[in-house]
């Protein structure tokens, strides 16, 4: 399908649109906004010639998220807003697991990844085979995963959680359990350990998965921040060390992170987590200050406008999501879970 071309005013007109979404105060000048624009617009018209809906994760690119994306959020937010579309195409701006995610609860539609290298070193963490040998050896014990696992994972679990619902999922399982199998990040487990007053290897089994983005911020260089910054609020997601954790003043998901700036006064913030969000946040509330204190994910940044509109215009097979008809079966059980003990 080939996309239409945008008329010299059209093109003023969408680079105008960018500028004033925030890409300017990001450093965008006139020239990158004109090039944005260019891809912007008939990404748009596309878009629209497909019936097709882009859902954008908080640590994408700017010019994705206010240039082509039709929803933005968190992965428990991208996967509720996915199951609920009406677009008979998904082009999922993001990495694998999310797109994956998208094709389990929608699988009629077509499911497109524009970046099909972009992976998660969480998910590589973890083989289906891995969860298969720890339920044999804790028989009974839920086995919880995280979402940032791959479908085949996902099929071996009781249930999938995200950042923003981990807590609240497993208070509940806890009523009914005294051991709960958490997998695959080892660090957000010992957050949620001692966060439900629950010990490691007793009450919470974890493995060893770390987030190649949130494992490198150090508790260090967090109290000299706070002595530049007085009265900064330091947040931090849940995939950080624990080290990092107790001494910030909020952690969780980046839904939760947007909600916390949104809500407070404070002269400052920090969110401690990949750039993107911070990039997001100062375009949504350019009223607010922010301190420099992230990391770029390289699979996140896979994704692009260029790739965005191949995708569209004449998706490769490497970038159409498949998912084995009898592993999303599973694995759709585990995310219904989730969503009943979320909102039930």
């Amino acid at each position: 399908m080939k996309a239409p071309q945008p008329s010299p005013a059209q093109l003023a007109a969408e680079a105008e649109r960018l500028s004033r979404a925030g890409l300017s105060d990001l450093g965008f000048c006139e020239k990158d906004l004109a090039g944005a624009a260019a891809l912007t617009w008939r990404i748009n018209a596309l878009k629209a010639l497909r019936k097709a809906v882009i859902p954008g994760h908080v640590y994408q690119r700017p010019e994705i998220l206010v240039g082509v994306a039709d929803f933005v959020g968190d992965s428990y937010k991208l996967a509720k807003l996915c199951a609920e579309s009406k677009a008979s195409t998904i082009v999922f701006c993001g990495v694998r697991f999310m797109a994956e995610t998208a094709k389990i609860l929608n699988p009629e539609k077509e499911v497109l990844l524009p970046a099909p290298d972009a992976g998660c070193s969480l998910a590589d963490a973890l083989k289906a085979s891995d969860v298969r040998k720890l339920k044999a050896e804790h028989p009974g014990a839920p086995v919880v995963c995280y979402i940032n696992t791959t479908a085949d994972v996902k099929a071996e679990c009781d249930c999938v959680v995200t950042s923003a619902n981990a807590a609240t999922v497993l208070r509940r399982l806890y009523e009914q359990h005294r051991k709960i199998v958490f997998l695959p990040d080892e660090w957000m487990g010992r957050n949620l350990a001692r966060e439900l007053g629950k010990k490691v290897g007793r009450d919470l089994i974890l493995w060893n998965g770390k987030c190649i983005v949130h494992e490198n911020f150090d508790a260090a260089s967090l109290r000299v921040l706070r002595r530049a910054y007085p009265g900064v609020k330091v947040l931090a997601h849940a995939e950080c060390s624990p080290a990092l954790v107790r001494l910030v003043d909020f952690v969780g998901g980046t839904g939760g992170m947007m909600r916390f700036v949104r809500g407070t006064s404070a002269p400052h913030y920090m969110l401690v987590t990949e750039c993107g969000l911070g990039d997001f946040a100062r375009t949504e509330l350019p009223e607010k200050n922010f301190v420099p204190m992230c990391r770029l994910c390289p699979y996140m940044k896979m994704t692009d406008l260029a790739r965005i509109e191949s995708a569209l215009a004449a998706p490769k097979p490497a970038q159409r999501i498949e998912v084995r008809p009898e592993t999303a079966q599973r694995a759709r059980r585990a995310l219904e879970r989730m969503f009943e003990l979320t909102e039930g």
